[in-house]
């Protein structure tokens, strides 16, 4: 798994091993990724994944650092959907730094602190250089007429740009000249006006094209889903998405052109419940939900059962009948009773009763998420129950629907079931001849929807395509010189705090260096060497006079030519320049959680390593999470 990664174990193993496990993801990282097949030896079984998080499922990890970086992009991709290439691989650079930095005898205090405040520093850039997504896209500029976001050409500039600091909720910025925008910890606010204008909506098509990276089919199904809400949802519009109200249902066999979006919930069931839904089609009925599983032994966590009670005898195994057998009678003469034809169940359902319940024409769906209890329960009036005997003429909805979408082959078919306004739920028909391309699909298709979803929650993005990395890089540089920003000459305090600030701040700047170059190299059109030319080139070019984020983005677009030199990519006239977001939640928390590993891993080595003599100095050194 590690390939050719040569550990020293004389030395912080830990960081070694991040650094390792981080540098098998890297064909991951950009908007031009690659697949890798992950095969057992032991079975011959083999998976096909495009990301970090899907690597890292079918890997099986039996170091400690494994198992920490596992749960540590599980815990993001669960909360975020995104990001996760870019948290492991800032975790393998910046570990990369920490090792140099203890190789040149700077202490481990010295290297917590010093990258510490060098992550303030990044997630204080992400603040001044954020884009407010109000109206974004909705004006045009006088060259060419095409569309241009609030906030091109953003400068950190000490004259036109103030900094934030964390607690600041009354500095303005001024971006452009054409709006001012409050800098505050709860993102965004629009500056208090003397007219009650509402805020200008942001151009979701616009947003969305400069967050596909890459994914324009994934992206536009995306928009599609959140097109629908919005004409659910009238009264929000679609300046939100919400993503946990979005459902997948992957059908093999089809061409990925058939990919679609349907308002409602679309299932693939068995060739005997697909004839229950075709019995039930196109006429409204009845639906209970299940919030847990349907079956006679299941107990929600936290039932307990009474102690002390020992049965002595049982009555139905006299009678030559198991409980299990009394309750499913019970079960379906009250579901028979309510006239119930539909069951959504949260979990799972017994095979005794979906049978059962097909024999008497009652379609029993697995699996529901939360959200479509909830979407079912508001467009129908029913009430979520934990057990099915707890069913009552009160909980069961009405106005259901099924429908049959498409029959797909001899053992499955993918039913539509749906209700009045369906309460925001839609469900994306991920299609492919290809079935082990389906998951990637899947992946490509979240990935998209959480960026979406994420840039109208933040109301703000950030520049893309390596810039925002790259205005941090300047700001880490220009600190890493310990000069004040008023005389040039060195802050005697700083030094003495932290003698070794400005070696671990050029470190982590190279560090981000590298994974901009990394997604230049993955484009195909650099070396990893001209790639990092490039770079270095821009960042001695920005004075702080000029659009230093679009400068950044512009160096996507060239490449080389046969002589190795740089070349612009030729463009139409009056086309519009390439514009490429990302998100600044997942961007400020994937670097968080970078270097909350690599501290983590760093402080448990040197523990391993020097041990800790004193209580005291283990509480020093020690970070908590």
């Amino acid at each position: 798994m590690l390939g050719s990664t040569v550990i020293n174990h004389r030395q912080h193993v830990g960081l070694q091993e991040l650094s390792a496990l981080a540098g098998v993801t890297h064909s991951f990282l950009g908007p031009d990724k690659t697949y890798k097949f992950i095969q057992d030896d032991a079975s011959g079984e083999s998976a096909l994944v495009r990301s970090c998080f899907r690597l890292f499922e079918n890997l099986e990890l039996t170091c400690a650092v494994g198992q920490l970086v596992h749960e540590t992009i599980q815990a993001h991709q669960r909360v975020y959907g995104t990001g996760s290439g870019c948290l492991l691989f800032l975790a393998g650079a910046w570990s990369r730094a920490a090792v140099e930095c203890l190789q040149r005898g700077i202490s481990v205090p010295h290297v917590v602190a010093a990258m510490s405040e060098a992550i303030e520093v990044c997630e204080d850039v992400c603040r001044i250089c954020s884009i407010s997504i109000e109206g974004l896209g909705a004006t045009q500029s006088e060259e060419g007429g095409a569309a241009t976001p609030h906030g091109s050409g953003l400068q950190l500039s000490k004259k036109s740009v103030p900094r934030a600091s964390r607690a600041s909720c009354h500095k303005t910025l001024n971006i452009s000249g054409q709006r001012k925008i409050k800098l505050s910890r709860h993102f965004y606010e629009a500056e208090a006006k003397t007219q009650p204008d509402q805020p200008e909506p942001p151009n979701i098509t616009y947003l969305a094209d400069a967050l596909s990276h890459g994914c324009v089919d994934a992206m536009n199904l995306a928009v599609e889903a959140n097109r629908l809400q919005s004409k659910d949802n009238q009264d929000v519009g679609c300046s939100t998405f919400d993503v946990t109200k979005v459902l997948t249902c992957v059908v093999p066999g089809l061409p990925e052109e058939r990919s679609c979006v349907l308002p409602g919930c679309v299932v693939l069931l068995s060739v005997e419940q697909a004839s229950v839904a075709l019995r039930l089609r196109e006429q409204p009925v009845n639906v209970a939900l299940i919030n847990g599983d349907l079956s006679h032994a299941f107990r929600h966590l936290g039932f307990k059962r009474p102690a002390g009670i020992q049965q002595v005898s049982d009555r139905s195994a006299l009678l030559g009948s198991s409980p299990e057998e009394e309750w499913l009678v019970k079960v379906v003469a009250l579901l028979l009773n309510l006239e119930v034809k539909l069951i959504l169940v949260s979990g799972l359902a017994s095979e005794k009763v979906i049978q059962r319940c097909c024999g008497h024409r009652i379609l029993v769906v697995e699996k529901a998420k939360a959200s479509v209890l909830k979407a079912f329960a508001d467009a129908t009036g029913g009430v979520p129950v934990t057990y099915a005997t707890q069913l009552t003429k009160h909980c069961v909805g009405t106005g259901a629907k099924v429908a049959t979408w498409r029959e797909l082959h001899e053992s499955a078919t993918a039913v539509n079931i749906s209700a009045r306004g369906n309460g925001g739920l839609v469900t994306v028909v991920l299609t492919s001849c290809v079935r082990s391309k389906l998951q990637a699909l899947e992946d490509q298709f979240w990935a998209c929807a959480h960026r979406l979803h994420r840039a109208l929650k933040d109301r703000a993005v950030l520049p893309g395509a390596g810039a925002t990395e790259m205005l941090c890089v300047r700001r880490l540089q220009k600190r890493a010189g310990h000069r004040s920003e008023t005389s040039g000459a060195p802050t005697e305090a700083e030094g003495a705090v932290n003698p070794y600030r400005g070696e671990v701040f050029r470190l982590m700047a190279d560090g981000l260096i590298d994974y901009v170059s990394t997604v230049m190299f993955n484009t195909g059109r650099f070396s990893k060497v001209k790639a990092r030319t490039a770079l270095r080139q821009q960042l001695q070019e920005c004075n702080g006079h000029v659009g230093t984020a679009a400068k950044f983005s512009q160096v996507f677009s060239e490449g080389e030519n046969e002589d190795g030199a740089f070349v612009s990519e030729a463009k139409p006239a009056g086309a519009p320049a390439m514009k490429v977001y990302d998100n600044l939640s997942v961007k400020q928390e994937a670097w968080r959680k970078a270097l909350d590993l690599v501290l983590l891993v760093l402080q448990t080595d040197a523990e391993v390593v020097t041990g800790v003599e004193q209580k005291t100095a283990a509480e020093e050194n020690l970070m908590l999470l």
